[in-house]
């Protein structure tokens, strides 16, 4: 069987960003596609099928925030948005919207290319299909989780969550019990806790929250554990 060549989406108006950016994905064996702003960006998407989007925030005609946005509301593609260092709100916004991961500029390639591998590492290891596929159906209470076809159904009804809020969801309820501090689940989702803003699990979480959760002040699912983490509820309800 032919191994698949990851295929990203770079997104930048800045010509140079381009070229440092390009040159080391496709050393790794990548296929990458530019587009120089958020409309061609966006047609470039509607073209073909991409394993990974990066995308700046700061660009003309669509930014990176409208073009995340889009995107997510027809993909789960893991999105890595480039944020400049003195705006720390980007990063925030970036995550409130659906963003994956966000890398803050000035970057080095070498933390770039860390970035992307884990993502990719992580997507790649989701689709393919495990021994025990047929065993692997996670039920808590109303809630079901298919790790092989990716599938979430609270109440009989299907929730859509993104590439990392499902890898956070299926690390909690893989485990029941297990306390999780947001290093340990930036590593499992991530790949590692390098470069990382313990928030970002934060985020990610009051999102997985909002959707299963009726009341997101007193979480039935996904509990809090003070000054530590958090931690998926036993089948027993506690």
């Amino acid at each position: 069987m032919t191994e698949h060549t990851a295929r990203i989406l770079l997104v930048d108006d800045e010509q140079s960003i381009q070229e440092l950016l390009s040159f080391p994905l496709r050393q790794d064996g990548y296929e990458v596609v530019q587009a120089s702003d958020g409309r061609e960006g966006l047609e470039r998407f509607r073209e073909s099928t991409f394993d990974l989007v990066v995308l700046d925030v700061m660009m003309p005609r669509m930014d990176g925030f409208e073009l995340c946005q889009r995107l997510r509301a027809r993909s789960t593609v893991p999105i890595i948005m480039l944020t400049a260092k003195s705006e720390e709100i980007d990063k925030i916004v970036g995550l409130e919207i659906g963003a994956d991961d966000y890398i803050t500029k000035p970057f080095s390639v070498r933390e770039f290319r860390s970035r992307v591998k884990a993502l990719l590492r992580r997507s790649s290891l989701a689709s393919e299909p495990g021994e025990d596929d047929e065993n692997e159906l996670i039920t808590n209470d109303q809630l079901q989780i298919d790790p092989p076809k990716r599938r979430v159904v609270l109440a009989g009804a299907q929730v859509e969550l993104t590439f990392v809020e499902f890898e956070i969801l299926l690390a909690l309820a893989g485990s029941p019990g297990r306390v999780w501090s947001r290093d340990q689940l930036l590593s499992q989702v991530w790949g590692n806790s390098d470069y990382r803003d313990p928030r970002t699990v934060d985020v990610h979480i009051r999102h997985l929250r909002e959707k299963l959760e009726s009341d997101t002040r007193e979480p039935n699912y996904i509990l809090t554990v003070r000054g530590v983490g958090y931690r998926f509820r036993e089948l027993d309800g506690s």
